[in-house]
């Protein structure tokens, strides 16, 4: 298919998604009703509520459940949203590199029009909270760290042998779970890149940098992902996670140990020869007073988790006060970092604000057309996606079905929904604060199968957790050749995760 066809195509799609999301929607037009009040957030800022509890705060007082209203094919601009990323950077390239930011708005107007149309204040109070919750939030971290990290540069003489590639890749899965996963992909990306730039085959060495240090690497405490985050907010005890460091340790031994293989095959049949630049520098990093602002980071995020300052309403969206003191707090150290760190550095360090901003323009589409597809699976079993929840008993349903989801939905609110599943199957009307420590000894098996699907699943796609799809960018940008998303799931997911993820359900599961 030629480029212009296949943009008159989607486009065409786009409008035919219009009235079908119209149709899809106005099923229910007796249901919808203007709010004028809405209670407090989701429990995923605060422990101490029971699974109950936490479903009506997240919906506010007096407000429908949507995703009980809402059929499957709502989720249609989301799969198009996600075919546009997939497609059009093979076929439309020039058109994709200059207007992906206009397509990812166009997309999110598919889904947003008719859904304020239709369902008015419930609708853009799910829009504006999306917004104002997930998507800004995610914003000002990703931006904060890759402000950050782009300030630290290693000097010195490093050169991409198959033993430098595993260490350097090794360091980061070990550091993800300490300074989390976005924090330690962005600090080790680049210097990966540059210790290679010498080699001919660079794609496979970024995409197990994904596996392993934006995903694999942040099993072993809540500061590593975002879903383990959540779990200690809801009574996981932080150490807790380390009763997935055997799970964790498997698949990382499991992918560095091909990835040395693979690396030395490549090395071996491009020839490669270190270039010899004459006296061997030693290593060292300049910019270190950066890392005083990545422990900042880190503390920041810790403390919106720990306290409890009451809540702001924005625009009808209750916000904690804490999670906004994080934000300004990020933002606030972004700016230090840029002011303290002289632009030559960064400059040394070829820094753009390209990657990020791609990510922000991309993920306002995604945040903003998936809100049917988290609404869906919010809503457990009165939703659609009813037929899954039910299915999932055994630990390895939980391992799998909460992991495929995570791969293409935000894998925060995945962990949250099969961890409440988890509750109410085991322990129907208890407390989550006698609740939780049961499902933590007791029936450990299906916490740990939750918390590993959640996290190793991320590495599946582009857009399973938040690093992936900067760090993509981050090497595109830097010259080395990015598989497409379906190619990188083809290629590499569907070749060394899914086997290594069978071999964690025999053993574990």
């Amino acid at each position: 298919m030629k480029t212009n066809q296949l943009v008159l195509a989607l486009l065409l799609m786009g409008f035919l998604v219009v009235p079908a999301t119209f149709s899809s929607f106005s099923g229910s037009w007796d249901l919808s009703l203007v709010q004028t009040a809405y209670a407090s957030e989701p429990a995923l800022e605060s422990a101490g509520h029971s699974a109950d509890e936490a479903h009506a705060a997240e919906h506010g007082h007096g407000h429908p459940d949507l995703g009980k209203l809402l059929p499957l094919w709502t989720c249609i601009p989301f799969a198009c949203m996600l075919l546009s990323i997939a497609l059009l950077p093979l076929v439309a390239g020039t058109f994709w590199h200059h207007h992906f930011g206009k397509i990812s708005a166009f997309w999110a107007a598919t889904l947003a029009i008719p859904f304020a149309v239709v369902y008015k204040g419930d609708a853009i109070y799910e829009i504006l909270h999306i917004i104002l919750a997930d998507y800004v939030p995610f914003i000002i971290l990703l931006w904060a760290l890759f402000t950050v990290s782009g300030g630290i540069l290693l000097r010195g003489t490093l050169r991409g042998t198959p033993v430098v590639n595993t260490g350097i890749i090794l360091l980061g899965t070990i550091l993800a779970s300490w300074m989390g996963t976005t924090g330690a992909a962005m600090l080790l990306i680049r210097p990966l890149l540059r210790a290679n730039h010498f080699r001919k085959n660079r794609t496979f060495m970024v995409v197990f940098f994904i596996f392993l240090v934006a995903n694999v690497g942040g099993s072993l405490t809540p500061l590593g992902d975002p879903p383990l985050f959540l779990g200690f907010l809801h009574g996981v005890s932080f150490f807790w996670t380390m009763n997935i460091a055997p799970h964790m340790l498997l698949v990382s031994g499991i992918l560095l140990v091909v990835y040395f293989f693979l690396d030395s095959w490549f090395f071996k049949k491009e020839g490669a020869v270190v270039p010899d630049d004459g006296e061997k520098q030693p290593l060292r990093l300049v910019g270190t007073y950066n890392f005083i602002f990545l422990g900042g980071i880190v503390g920041a995020v810790l403390m919106s988790g720990v306290l409890d300052l009451g809540e702001i309403n924005t625009l009808g969206v209750h916000r904690a006060v804490q999670d906004w003191l994080r934000d300004i707090s990020l933002i606030l150290l972004g700016l230090l970092s840029l002011w303290a760190t002289p632009w030559t550095l960064r400059e040394e360090n070829e820094f753009s604000w390209f990657p990020i901003i791609e990510v922000a323009y991309l993920f306002i589409g995604i945040f903003v057309t998936m809100i049917p597809c988290l609404l869906l699976l919010k809503a457990g079993p009165d939703g659609a996606f009813a037929f899954l929840i039910e299915a999932v008993k055994e630990p390895f349903h939980y391992f799998w079905v909460t992991g495929m989801l995570s791969a293409f939905l935000d894998n925060a609110p995945t962990y949250l929904t099969f961890f409440n599943t988890a509750l109410g199957s085991f322990y129907a009307g208890m407390p989550e604060s006698a609740s939780v420590p049961l499902l933590m000894t007791d029936r450990m098996i299906y916490l740990q199968a939750i918390s590993t699907g959640a996290v190793f699943f991320g590495a599946v796609s582009y857009i399973g957790n938040a690093p992936n799809f900067m760090v993509r960018s981050i090497a595109a940008e830097s010259g080395t050749v990015m598989p497409s998303f379906f190619g990188y799931i083809l290629k590499y997911s569907l070749v060394f995760l899914v086997p290594t993820f069978v071999i964690v359900t025999l053993i574990f599961y």
